[in-house]
């Protein structure tokens, strides 16, 4: 694949990227050998890209849909535009044998967000929960190995419970932005106002919280199914965005007045656990 940029030049800028933007990510991936960080960090580029374009302002879906144009070109091989991240991501995707389809998903998941929208039903929630962020755990599992086929669907509830924590986190600016991702038949059930703090919303929230739970528990066997070098990095991740929702359910839910966030020092706490923790099956 031709390219100006070299290999290590372009897994440098997905490092500077991923250490500066991936706040919950970036921490999970120093549990992992050099290649497979470098990995990480490489598709969280291609992410971070995705999610910027798609905040890009009234152009937005032309650029999104010119950026699909480039990834079929990066995937075969026949190199990209300048950007210096097409390097590195296509050495991921080919070196860990990601399937391609993830990427496009992706991609269809972001593209949504483009313009105001109103989730209505909770099929509907799942069906962008899973192109936004199942999507993501699916590629990223090809990173830290597995052996058998049962680990897709549990990676795919991990990304599920992700994205229900980050909107639950972000129900105030998805709302300033007119992009309402509790369905709206949740909503009508609590005859909640999401502008609105008391104990409808309350009620609401625990509802989409629980929901969230269900989805961890129910994907907590994944750990023990990827490859052992790679538990602690699952681990870490995983209760990194476990005591993410656990904080937004100590505040109340009360996230219209503060959003929630897991401090520094309690991420650098899970990785000292992780790493302390003889093993990991579960």
């Amino acid at each position: 694949m031709g390219s100006a940029i070299t290999l290590e030049a372009s897994y440098a800028f997905c490092r500077r990227i991923a250490r500066n933007r991936a706040r919950n990510f970036y921490y999970s991936f120093l549990l992992l050998s050099p290649e497979q960080k470098d990995a990480m960090c490489a598709i969280y580029a291609f992410m971070r890209y995705c999610d910027d374009i798609s905040e890009g302002g009234e152009y937005s879906a032309q650029a999104i849909e010119q950026w699909g144009r480039v990834l079929d070109l990066v995937l075969a091989g026949q190199g990209g535009d300048v950007n210096p991240l097409w390097p590195a991501f296509y050495d991921t995707v080919q070196r860990y044998r990601i399937p391609h389809q993830y990427f496009h998903e992706m991609i269809q998941g972001v593209s949504s967000d483009t313009h105001p929208r109103q989730i209505q039903t909770f099929d509907e929630l799942y069906r962008y929960c899973y192109q936004v962020a199942s999507v993501v755990g699916l590629t990223i599992i090809h990173i830290f190995g597995f052996d058998s086929p049962d680990a897709l669907p549990l990676a795919e509830k991990c990304g599920i419970a992700f994205q229900l924590t980050n909107i639950l986190r972000d129900v105030r600016e998805d709302s300033e932005n007119h992009r309402i991702y509790i369905p709206s038949e949740d909503i009508q059930r609590f005859s909640a106002d999401l502008t609105k703090y008391d104990e409808n919303f309350v009620a609401l929230m625990r509802f989409e919280a629980d929901r969230a739970q269900n989805y961890y528990a129910e994907s907590r066997p994944l750990i023990g199914m990827v490859h052992e070098k790679s538990r602690r990095s699952l681990w870490a991740l995983i209760e990194i965005y476990r005591r993410l929702l656990a904080r937004i359910e100590r505040q109340n839910f009360n996230v219209l007045d503060r959003r929630a966030r897991v401090p520094t020092p309690e991420k650098l706490g899970i990785l000292a656990s992780a790493i302390l923790r003889p093993r990991f099956k579960t």
